[in-house]
């Protein structure tokens, strides 16, 4: 059968345990740790607007298609592709040789039909002539003037020029081409007066009039390049697409936009102030979008949460504290979001440390 034997310190180790539980009775507790250094904002008031956005097609407000009005070969071209022009600008010269002799031949058989009119006048005065015979002469003459009329002006229609200042665009001829009247070869464009072709879904016609603003947007950026108005809408939907044309003057200043070129653009519905928090300043958990609001201890005890009240409760009463709100927010725009509820214009809203933050944390003011 085997003893066991009960262990007896010796009066050695039982001064050694004595003394080791003394020295961690006198340690003090570590020190509090320092509150969270934060960034904050003010909730301010801001602008948001209720939008729709889609696509614009540029149109030249004044395009002119030229043609000649003459036929002949072309003798001088003195504009390129892509040159500004000014109104009544020479553009394009037909050989004229052939039409100014034309014009020729006509004004001297005018000049000698009209002298012989006015010999049979002094005649028919004389009785040396009839009246038949005056009014033969004078016939001839309005006849003759009239040809010399005609052909002055087909004369003039061989110097083309330019019906509006504008950009001239390609070219379908060169010197040395012949043209027949009515040929079409080039069109000159006014890019520095444009409009805006839009079509919008049909569902929004009650909420669309003549005035709304129009933005279009940056290709790089997506930020508003140039604003301009609803001027009119179709009558008619598209039955296939169900969208409605719109079109929007655009001013003068285009900054390089051109016609037929697309971009987005965005057509403002409404606009209405709201608080607006940064984006920031937002988490979100289970679908529940939080701000953390920079709060006081009575401002905690509305709402405690789980927070540490008694350890709280030895901090002043103003110490600024992170109390994590529930908002009710609208879509972000321009890095903001519209504050539907939860807080309001005044409160101050973290921007920063906002995965350290918990409801109740004592925070430090950057």
């Amino acid at each position: 059968m085997r003893t066991v034997r009960a262990f007896r310190p010796t009066p050695a180790a039982t001064a050694v345990a004595l003394g080791a539980l003394l020295l961690l009775g006198c340690t003090p507790p570590p020190p509090p740790r320092p509150p969270l250094t934060v960034r904050s904002e003010p909730v301010r008031s801001a602008s948001f607007q209720e939008r729709v956005d889609t696509v614009a097609t540029l149109e030249a407000s004044e395009e002119v298609n030229l043609a000649a009005q003459a036929g002949g070969r072309i003798q001088r071209l003195l504009v390129r592709q892509g040159e500004s022009v000014r109104r009544g600008q020479l553009l394009l010269v037909l050989d004229q040789a052939q039409a100014r002799a034309e014009v020729a031949r006509l004004a001297a058989e005018t000049e000698t039909n009209r002298l012989n009119a006015r010999r049979y006048d002094y005649l028919v005065t004389q009785g040396a002539a009839s009246a038949f015979q005056r009014d033969e002469f004078r016939q001839r003459y309005l006849s003759s003037r009239q040809d010399l009329i005609a052909r002055q002006a087909d004369l003039a229609f061989r110097d083309l020029r330019a019906p509006i200042d504008g950009t001239v665009a390609d070219l379908s001829v060169k010197a040395g081409d012949v043209i027949q009247p009515g040929d079409s070869f080039t069109r000159i464009v006014r890019n520095d007066r444009l409009q805006a072709r839009l079509e919008l879904p049909a569902v929004l016609a009650p909420r669309l009039r003549p005035g709304l603003a129009v933005e279009l947007l940056d290709p790089a950026t997506g930020r508003p390049l140039l604003q301009g108005r609803l001027r009119s809408l179709d009558p008619q939907v598209s039955a296939g697409s169900q969208l409605l044309l719109a079109r929007a003057d655009l001013p003068s200043a285009t900054g390089g936009l051109r016609d037929g070129q697309r971009l987005r653009a965005r057509v403002v519905l409404a606009s209405r102030n709201r608080a607006a928090v940064p984006f920031a300043a937002v988490t979100r958990l289970s679908g529940q979008s939080f701000v953390f609001v920079v709060g006081d201890r009575a401002a905690l005890a509305r709402n405690p949460g789980r927070a540490d009240l008694e350890a709280l409760s030895r901090l002043p009463a103003d110490a600024p504290l992170a109390l994590q709100t529930p908002v009710r927010l609208g879509p972000l725009d321009d890095g903001r979001y519209p504050v539907l509820s939860g807080v309001e214009a005044g409160s101050r809203v973290i921007t920063s440390q906002l995965i350290n933050l918990r409801h109740g944390l004592p925070v430090t003011l950057r």
